[in-house]
């Protein structure tokens, strides 16, 4: 018996080894497949030249100093003793801007115990090697606090991480799963060596509520509860002895909600007071702060115990110390952090199973965190208005306004006139272009609208799309339903006119303002429902369409088609416009960023509406090269879906670097490509009429404006006749006679069962205008500006994008236009193909063509 209890000692001693050997061995192969952090960015510093660092200086891991004012020699290893880490990932600024904040407050409050702070990207670091690596243990004789890892992450798409950050959650998932990594690996019986950790996590709950800082929480659960982390805040700091709302180790900040800067600021407080010492903490500069506790300071503070999370839940003061806060109807500890509240998401089961092990975390580990310390106050006067409103609004339930005192500013600063609580009005730069006798838009060239007539604006600030070319920048809200207080339809539409006709107004001292015009544009004749956010979602839309009407102001509407049913009750306009921004789901869901879960099957649906519409269809185009300027049958198929009257492709405008949007420059197609996808794209509508559908309408290029990179298809069924002078040729009318429109809307509201078609107010289309003038679109009643040193080397170019004409549009010579043929062939050759996308940092496409 005792000869077989050996042997089988000795088995399982063998077993012991082997799976330790293999262990071992699975670390090594990791490790040493994966580039190391270290010498991979340190190769990169030494290849990369000077100007091509600096291009592309956001998109490499950013690493910052020794607050001692010591530089830290190479980069310190996140389970070093005395050093700090922040890890962030952003999509539109915000997170990347908390991370900067927090490493500044940290650095100016000279945390004593920590010789070095680092602010790195998540995408940027091998969670493996940092996380099971120990060499950072094997020095454990310096000084310095425990090592602390914060992380400052958005919400991405259904609750994920960034497409480039999600290397973090698969780690963590990874090795919290793998039987050869030991169980708790991030434990340590050393004190000075236990990685502690907190995280913030952003989001909007206009997405879905259930999500809104997921990935915040799903870090900080898996290192806490499975991988042997500890939370950094403990239950003193910022807790109810001293008058404030407890501070967490995680905290969510809402952006639809409109409190993350104050939830942010007391996350911050918690860390920062958890890291630097009381005294230490109270003293900057040589100088004592004040601890801010005056009555009318505490008074206000415990006001807003019940409002500084980012639930707005009330505070519960049996919650442990690393969630936010829990409602009056929550059993437990909510899950990792945030509150719970009747529409919780029960089946988050990773956050869910922690609850019962946090209560084991308050030990003595957090002693040295246990000082009674004083954060900063905030500013109540710059932060309380926001949490002042949202609370008085859920007291009295009635529904709040669109617009936050934030976004007003930032709407206000790019030149937005806002009307009311949900509307604006702007004016368009091609506005003043032809009142300066300059040229009109492409609407002008197109449909004939007089552009220093037309007003553009908005009933609703708000959308349910987030897309990347929008040139908005994303100021505006967002949200998949209207639940805000509504205007009155008479009153926008008055407020709009007066301060649209006031901005003309001061436009007389431009120089070259053509004073008949100017006299002219006092009188708005056109609005474009296009400025800034989703116009249909408006209640009163319709209402507010026939104020117009009775105006005799013509209408344009462009929605995003993700509300069909307001589509379908939609009276009838002069032009309503579809936005079709991809031709696959996948590709919709990166470009447009919906909101909506089901956006590919709305927007067909609303496609599918238009054929109903007896008015003037468009389909709209947006090509953003890199992201939507591929897989050209699909949008044949979406069109075909609605009948449209008209296909209006355009190329996107770069309108400036955005935190909010990954474009650039080279995202922007030239004419000739706008021109060639055109091409291609009536090549597969024919296919489909030809294919067999003999319902589907015969299309043709009708016009095209240059200088806006705007080419319009159009049904030749509904806007082509013969030639008056030619039979042979084709005649277009794709001009509106507005005056008509008019007539027949007024007879349509007064009996609503009337009828009218697109062929009832149709108008020719001058020559000019026409697809393949040598205007190009152009007015030629207006005179065509170019800036000193603006004016272009080449001014037309053939079917290939090969210059033809020189900067005074005289024709290039033979040998001169075949030495730039070979020059183009040659650059394909170095790209590889026509066209190279290259996926940055960020999600930045950068276009390398010929």
């Amino acid at each position: 018996m005792a000869a077989v209890n050996k042997s089988s000692i000795s088995s399982l001693a063998v077993a012991s080894v082997g799976a330790a050997t293999l262990a071992v061995s699975l670390w090594m192969y990791h490790h040493n497949s994966k580039k190391s952090r270290k010498s991979d960015l340190t190769r990169g510093d030494s290849e990369v030249d000077g100007d091509a660092q600096k291009s592309k200086k956001d998109d490499v891991l950013h690493r910052e100093i020794d607050i001692d004012g010591l530089t830290a020699d190479g980069l310190g290893r996140i389970l070093s003793k005395g050093t700090i880490t922040i890890a962030y990932c952003s999509t539109t600024g915000t997170c990347e801007g908390f991370a900067k904040k927090l490493h500044k407050e940290i650095r100016d409050r000279s945390a004593r115990n920590y010789r070095l702070v680092q602010l790195i990207q998540v995408a940027e670091v091998d969670w493996w090697d940092e996380l099971l690596n120990n060499e950072g243990e094997a020095d454990d004789s310096g000084s310095g606090g425990p090592p602390v890892l914060l992380f400052i992450l958005p919400t991405w798409t259904d609750g994920t991480l960034p497409p480039n950050s999600q290397n973090l959650l698969q780690s963590l998932s990874e090795i919290s799963t793998d039987w050869r990594v030991a169980p708790e690996p991030l434990r340590s019986s050393s004190p000075e060596l236990q990685l502690k950790v907190g995280a913030f996590g952003m989001g909007s709950s206009a997405y879905d509520a259930h999500t809104v800082g997921k990935p915040a929480k799903e870090v900080f659960s898996c290192l806490v509860g499975k991988l042997g982390a500890r939370p950094l805040v403990s239950k003193n700091v910022g807790g109810k002895r001293e008058g404030k709302a407890k501070s967490k180790s995680l905290m969510i900040g809402d952006s639809e909600v409109g409190d993350s800067d104050v939830v942010f600021e007391k996350w911050m407080n918690g860390i920062v007071n958890s890291v630097i010492p009381s005294a230490q903490n109270n003293v900057i500069d040589g100088k004592k702060k004040t601890n801010g506790n005056s009555k009318k300071q505490q008074h206000v503070e415990e006001k807003q115990v019940e409002q500084d999370c980012a639930c707005k839940s009330s505070g519960d003061t049996n919650n442990d110390e690393v969630g936010c806060c829990s409602n009056k109807s929550s059993e437990d500890n909510n899950e990792a952090g945030c509150c719970s509240n009747e529409k919780s998401d029960e089946n988050d089961s990773m956050t869910d199973s922690l609850s019962e092990e946090y209560d084991d975390y308050d030990d003595d580990d957090d002693d040295d965190d246990d000082d009674d310390s004083e954060g900063d106050v905030l500013d109540v006067e710059d932060m309380g208005n926001v949490i002042k409103s949202q609370s008085s609004s859920k007291k009295s339930r009635e529904p709040k306004e669109m617009v936050t005192p934030k976004q007003a500013k930032a709407l206000k600063k790019e030149g937005y006139k806002l009307i009311g609580t949900h509307s604006a009005v702007k004016l368009c730069r091609w506005t003043k272009h032809q009142l300066r006798g300059r040229g009109g838009c492409y609407k002008h060239t197109h449909y004939g609208i007089t552009s220093y007539q037309c007003m553009e604006a908005t009933p609703s600030l708000a959308c349910a799309n987030k897309c990347v070319f929008c040139w908005r920048h994303h100021k505006n809200p967002v949200g998949r339903e209207w639940r805000w207080k509504t205007d009155e339809p008479k009153m926008i539409v008055e407020e709009a006119v007066k301060m649209h006709v006031d901005m003309i107004k001061e436009t007389r001292g431009i120089p070259g303002i053509q004073m008949d015009r100017w006299a002219e544009a006092h009188k708005v004749r056109h609005c474009a429902l296009s400025l800034v956010g989703e116009p249909i979602m408006y209640p009163k839309i319709n209402e507010l369409l026939h104020e117009l009407h009775e105006r005799k102001i013509s209408t344009f509407l462009v929605t995003n088609g993700q509300h069909p049913q307001a589509i379908n009750d939609l009276i009838p306009i002069t032009q309503l416009y579809v936005s079709v921004d991809a031709s696959t789901p996948e590709s919709l869901e990166a470009v447009d960023r919906p909101l909506f879960k089901d956006a590919w099957d709305r927007l067909k649906t609303s496609l599918s509406c238009l054929k109903n519409k007896g008015q003037r269809t468009v389909a709209r185009l947006t090509v953003v090269k890199g992201w939507n300027s591929d897989e050209i049958g699909g949008y044949a198929r979406l069109i075909a879906l609605g009948h449209c009257s008209l296909v209006e492709v355009k190329g996107v405008t770069f309108c400036g670097k955005s935190d909010a949007s990954n474009l650039n420059m080279s995202n922007s197609p030239w004419h000739h490509e706008v021109l060639q996808f055109t091409k291609l794209l009536l090549k597969e509508l024919n296919a489909i009429r030809e294919g067999g559908d003999d319902s589907m309408p015969e299309y043709d290029l009708a016009c095209e404006h240059k200088h806006s990179c705007s080419v319009l298809l159009a049904r030749v069924d509904q806007f082509a006749v013969p030639d008056e002078n030619d039979p042979t040729k084709r005649k277009w009318r794709t001009w509106i006679d507005y005056d008509k429109f008019q007539e027949l809307a007024a007879k349509h509201a007064a009996d609503p069962t009337f009828k009218f078609g697109v062929e009832d107010y149709l108008a020719d289309t001058p020559s000019w205008a026409v697809a393949g003038a040598e205007e190009e679109g152009f007015d030629p009643t207006d005179n065509r500006h170019r800036k000193k040193k603006k004016h272009p080397k080449y001014t037309k170019f053939d079917d290939d994008g090969v210059p033809t004409h020189d900067t005074f549009n005289e024709p290039l010579g033979e040998e001169e236009i075949l030495k730039l043929r070979n020059v183009m062939q040659e650059k394909k050759k170095l790209v590889g193909a026509a066209t190279t996308v290259t996926e940055l940092q960020g999600g930045e496409r950068v276009i390398d063509d010929a």
